[in-house]
């Protein structure tokens, strides 16, 4: 039992790390705060593990690029914004669609609605298409990144990832 909590928590912080680095490697100024690519560990995270994990990676690698950005003000806002979108971007089935729809919603309102109270309501409107396409961005990345996972793990990083079939050569 211990082993697998050890596993688990060992991959949520390289997938923490992952999403940081992500973070930096694209990290865009805007009038308000930051545009990056956390987004794609986040939807990563999400599609790959679940809502769970998907919050937890959200709320530390978004917390932690502001902390690391020199944007203190927007940790907790952050932290609190990007987990919920992992939450809701890791739902599954049927509720797939209508997560992914509340995700982008929770993340560039929840950014709008931030703007507002920090910047004003002209900067927060200036926002919003940056968000919008940042978060997809991410989600896409996110979403291209878990399909190439679940076809090369083969349980080797992720053992409840989804096992592909073996294609044998043709007889000649």
């Amino acid at each position: 039992m211990q082993n697998k909590k050890t596993k688990e928590l060992t991959l949520l912080a390289v997938l923490t790390a992952l999403s940081v680095t992500f973070g930096f490697v694209a990290k865009i100024p805007t009038p308000t705060g930051l545009l990056t690519l956390v987004d794609a560990g986040i939807y990563f995270t999400a599609f790959y593990l679940g809502k769970k994990e998907g919050a937890i990676v959200g709320g530390l690698s978004a917390f932690l690029i502001d902390l690391l950005s020199s944007a203190p003000q927007w940790m907790f806002i952050s932290l609190l914004i990007h987990g919920a979108q992992g939450y809701f971007a890791g739902f599954k089935g049927n509720y797939r669609i209508l997560g992914l729809l509340i995700a982008t919603i929770v993340m560039v309102g929840g950014y709008a609605l931030a703007s507002v109270f920090m910047y004003g309501t002209g900067a927060s409107i200036a926002e919003v298409i940056p968000n919008f396409c940042q978060n997809a961005l991410g989600l896409v990345v996110g979403w291209v990144c878990s399909q190439a996972g679940a076809a090369g793990a083969e349980g080797a990083c992720f053992p409840d990832a989804p096992k592909q079939q073996q294609l044998k050569p043709a007889d000649p």
